[in-house]
């Protein structure tokens, strides 16, 4: 888990603000997607269950972003689909929480979206951690278009 803090550290240019574990990773053991824990550790909520680390796919995706990839994937995707990965993320998550938690709690589904499309980032490291997710499955099929998919055999920061 030290390795890990240390390499998940470089790749966000700053310490992690709570409890992780790695949930993707290249084959390096380079992560790739953090799976959070709901709460940070002062007990505020962390909506993000699971974020994309990996600099490579966080620049693709950074690209697709800005050629209007939100707008797009909102209006091509389903929204009863989308709907149904927002709830089964908000489940997921929720279902972390201490039995006894009282206090502010995570809302939303992924990314802490309620409805919509906030980030294709959020979407694509839910879709990598294996949730079913329809804007994750749809930024792979655009990715595979550019050829910047996610490829486990390319060395990431674990080879650094």
């Amino acid at each position: 888990m030290a390795e890990d803090a240390k390499m998940v550290e470089r790749l966000l240019g700053r310490a992690p603000m709570g409890q992780f574990v790695v949930s993707v990773r290249r084959n390096d053991r380079s992560p790739v997607v953090v799976a959070n824990a709901p709460l940070f550790e002062n007990g505020r909520p962390m909506p993000t269950r699971f974020w994309l680390c990996d600099p490579d796919l966080v620049h693709s995706i950074s690209q697709l972003e800005s050629d209007g990839g939100v707008k797009r994937a909102e209006r091509e995707i389903d929204p009863v689909a989308l709907q149904r990965t927002h709830a089964l993320a908000a489940a997921e998550r929720d279902a972390l929480l201490p039995e006894n938690h009282t206090g502010p709690a995570p809302f939303g589904g992924v990314g802490g979206t309620r409805q919509g499309v906030k980030c294709l980032h959020t979407h694509f490291a839910n879709y990598l951690a294996g949730a079913p997710d329809a804007v994750g499955e749809w930024v792979r099929e655009q990715l595979a278009e550019r050829s910047q998919g996610y490829d486990p055999s390319v060395p990431g920061v674990g080879s650094q």
